[in-house]
């Protein structure tokens, strides 16, 4: 169902950027070029082979807008009822666990929640719109229409982590501007956190020690990541002249705190990409392949996932017979999903990356940080997207798609699996390291 949604989805993005009235030439569009172009939108990702704002005309910047609110909406929505449906499958005790935590269990509920869902995601990218076109009519001397579009195409981009921008620079002319950059940063991590965790913190948020497991990991690792990457970013972009070298310290720690942002799954950029050293080009390959949280707009593995293994690796440093968040104890299997998923997205990122190297003559650099970013659907390039030949463009398109649709069907799909054994196998411990 996911996949076909999504593929669905892609087909008609597709089918529309090759008509005429899409392009700003009126002439149909190469059809790689498109559908490379509404995966990208549809996924949420933000990579692109031609230039947003040159090649689309208002018809195709619409288009690709609905595809990236189709996309985003789609994910939170099939995301939230995989976790319905979860409930329904497990045994009562976990149904009233999982009732207590989303307030939304019975399948009957499903069309409520969903609308639940729509009205969240249009009202918060209505308020950052709003804020958006403000300032850049304000602030920039855009004309009322202009900043009215351009602060809803932002605000749609970035709450559902696409990274796309009418701009050819993304975001680089907005680089010490706190109104845009707060704003658009603000928007990402509020849509990458998920739709469960944003509304059990609306409901709980005084009341921390009742938090479900999904929310203590997501909220804990968010905050580490988006920290310890800030003062990464900061530290080592400080003195790049071609970088955050000629901004004030304000502007500094603010580039870095955007960066951190951004690289979780967003894709704007305040600056040059390519003129990153290569101690951020490793930070921001780290975090790309993390990703936010599930249930959100963002990609990865998820942060729950790193999160969780995370856990279970300091369960077993300090001899633990069980891996425990707060006041839960995890079960075995919910450990193996999330190992599953990692090592599936590290196999898909390695295989991509290899068949890549095959296909250009860049360095292994630039080439894992393009890949990264398709499977992450982040969006952040070094310009080697639009030159790799179709095949290589392929291969991005494949790892996009699998990158938005994989991890949770794949952990859809174990969740749904697990049954009981009647029978045990004798134990044989082997040498592990």
């Amino acid at each position: 169902m996911i996949a076909g949604a999504f593929a669905t989805a892609v087909a008609v993005g597709t089918a529309l950027l090759s008509l005429p009235a899409a392009a700003t030439a009126g002439r149909s569009t190469a059809l790689l070029d498109a559908l490379f172009t509404a995966t990208s939108a549809v996924c949420v990702t933000g990579l692109v082979v031609v230039d947003t704002g040159a090649h689309w005309s208002t018809f195709g910047e619409l288009v690709i807008l609905g595809l990236i609110q189709v996309g985003g909406l789609g994910i939170m929505t099939l995301a939230t009822l995989f976790t319905v449906l979860l409930s329904q499958r497990f045994g009562l005790r976990a149904r009233f666990l999982a009732q207590a935590e989303t307030k939304a269990l019975e399948l009957r509920d499903i069309g409520r929640l969903i609308r639940r869902i729509a009205a969240f995601l249009l009202g918060f990218e209505a308020a950052v719109a709003l804020v958006l076109a403000a300032r850049l009519a304000f602030g920039y001397g855009e004309p009322a229409g202009r900043a009215a579009y351009l602060g809803v195409f932002h605000a749609v981009a970035a709450v559902n982590n696409a990274g796309m921008s009418p701009h050819a620079d993304s975001l680089v002319r907005y680089a010490v501007d706190p109104w845009i950059c707060l704003t658009v940063s603000a928007a990402v991590i509020v849509g990458g956190l998920g739709f469960p965790v944003v509304f059990e913190l609306a409901r709980q948020w005084r009341r921390p020690r009742s938090w479900s497991v999904l929310t203590r990991i997501t909220l804990t690792f968010s905050a580490v990541l988006l920290a310890g990457g800030t003062v990464v970013f900061a530290a080592v972009e400080w003195g790049n002249p071609a970088t955050f070298g000629p901004f004030g310290a304000g502007g500094k720690v603010m580039s870095g705190f955007f960066a951190s942002v951004q690289t979780r799954s967003a894709g704007f950029n305040t600056v040059d990409v390519t003129a990153l050293r290569p101690e951020s080009v490793l930070a921001t390959d780290v975090l790309m392949f993390i990703g936010g949280g599930s249930a959100g707009t963002s990609g990865g593995i998820k942060v729950t996932t790193f999160g969780l293994l995370a856990y279970v690796m300091w369960a077993e440093m300090r001899n633990e017979p069980h891996v425990s968040v707060g006041y839960r104890r995890i079960p075995a299997a919910n450990q193996r999903q999330a190992l599953t998923v990692a090592l599936l997205g590290v196999g898909l990122v390695v295989a991509a990356t290899f068949a890549l190297l095959g296909l250009s003559a860049a360095p292994l650099d630039r080439v894992l940080f393009e890949a990264i970013s398709a499977f992450g659907t982040v969006g952040l390039s070094n310009g080697l997207t639009a030159a790799l030949p179709p095949a290589g463009q392929l291969i991005l398109v494949a790892l996009m798609f699998l990158g938005r649709t994989g991890p949770l069907t794949v952990a859809a799909a174990l969740a749904l699996r697990e049954h009981g054994r009647r029978y045990t196998l004798p134990e044989e411990r082997t040498i592990v390291g």
